[in-house]
């Protein structure tokens, strides 16, 4: 087009660049021309994931989930005195049928492990979690040394980076696979 930073810098108030175009379709990079919104790969994934669930059915493990919370989004968060102020936060939620079935009571300190560690915390029962899902947010274990938080390392609640394992990743896009992580539950 022409145009340069220097244009840029020096149009103080902006520049107009005509009235808008078109462009979605000759922009698209896909072999067809059209939004993949079902591309073979994404596919296959799918594929993947039905033949996993189908082969771990009847397996009494659980998998993890994580959750977020407007008050404990992220971590930094634990370190400012008004976000952390109020109930706790980061216990592991459970379906009560799932405790039950480990002779486990809602308020419990369990053990979460997986293939590559474990994590001690409190258990919660709720109906708002499926049965074979356990659910634990993340941003919590600031009581590490070198945190250089002091409000955040008084915050109780285990580290969900504890349990995953940076081998695992999502087929389709090869980012870590943090989600559906297979977990073994027992009292600590």
């Amino acid at each position: 087009s022409g145009l340069t930073i220097e244009d840029l810098e020096s149009a103080e108030h902006g520049l107009d660049l005509g009235p808008l175009r078109p462009s979605l379709l000759q922009r698209l990079e896909t072999a067809s021309g059209k939004i993949e919104a079902a591309p073979a790969e994404m596919l296959a994934e799918l594929e993947r994931l039905v033949r996993e669930s189908a082969s771990t059915a009847g397996d009494p493990g659980l998998v993890l989930v994580g959750r977020r919370d407007v008050r404990s989004n992220n971590s930094w968060m634990h370190n400012a005195p008004r976000l952390v102020k109020g109930k706790p936060r980061h216990q592991l939620l459970m379906h009560p049928a799932d405790l039950a079935a480990r002779n486990i009571d809602s308020g419990a300190r369990v053990r979460v492990s997986s293939s590559v560690g474990s994590i001690e915390t409190e258990v919660v029962a709720t109906q708002d979690v499926m049965r074979g899902v356990a659910c634990l947010p993340h941003g919590f274990g600031h009581d590490r040394p070198g945190t250089r938080q002091q409000r955040a390392e008084q915050v109780p609640g285990a580290s969900y980076n504890d349990l995953t394992d940076p081998q695992r990743l999502d087929g389709a896009c090869s980012n870590a696979a943090l989600n559906g992580l297979p977990v073994r539950v027992e009292l600590a």
